[in-house]
């Protein structure tokens, strides 16, 4: 029989690739997540903004950045909005305040074309992977080592699998679309 622990995986981190994705879409609800990308010149160096700064929810909107040292304030600032992810940023006498806007109905579409793409790409990814294990299958059938009523059971079993992890690439989107729509 086939082992498909290695596929397993491959299928978990197409998974976890889109949920990080989708954490990195934004919804008009503060979300820390969304300046995972940011990086902040730091001393010299290119520096992820939560290395050098505290980031935490204020309200429903908002999002409170402290700095460790108040010295890089204005760096912090600069590449928030350097980042262009459609933030605006205050600052206050603790640190910054990064307010996401509502969002419009326009706005709104575009996010949920997105999410379709996104999903698109992670069903391209699980179709790559199951090419790659059913090309493995055949090479162990032609070569002796698995016989023909085996390679058609890995088959079935490899369906199940992908119904499976399309199905909870699929759950993914619906949540994130509702949340898009709320």
């Amino acid at each position: 029989m086939y082992n498909f622990s290695t596929f397993k995986t491959k299928l978990t981190e197409v998974e976890d690739w889109l949920g990080r994705e989708y954490l990195s879409i934004r919804t008009g609800k503060a979300t820390p997540a969304v300046l995972d990308s940011v990086m902040v010149e730091s001393y010299g160096t290119k520096t992820p903004l939560k290395h050098v700064a505290a980031i935490g929810i204020e309200d429903a909107r908002t999002v409170r950045i402290t700095p460790w040292d108040k010295s890089q304030l204005g760096a912090i600032q600069s590449a928030i909005e350097a980042a262009n992810i459609g933030l605006s940023v205050s600052p206050d006498s603790a640190g910054l305040r990064a307010i996401f806007p509502m969002l419009t109905e326009e706005r709104r579409k575009m996010l949920i074309k997105l999410t379709g793409e996104k999903l698109e790409d992670a069903r391209i990814s699980v179709r790559k992977e199951r090419e790659k294990v059913w090309e493995e299958i055949q090479e162990q059938e032609k070569a002796g080592e698995m016989s023909e009523d085996d390679k058609f059971k890995a088959k079935e079993d490899l369906q199940k699998m992908i119904d499976e992890a399309n199905g909870k690439l699929e759950s993914l989107s619906k949540r994130k679309e509702a949340e898009i729509m709320s």
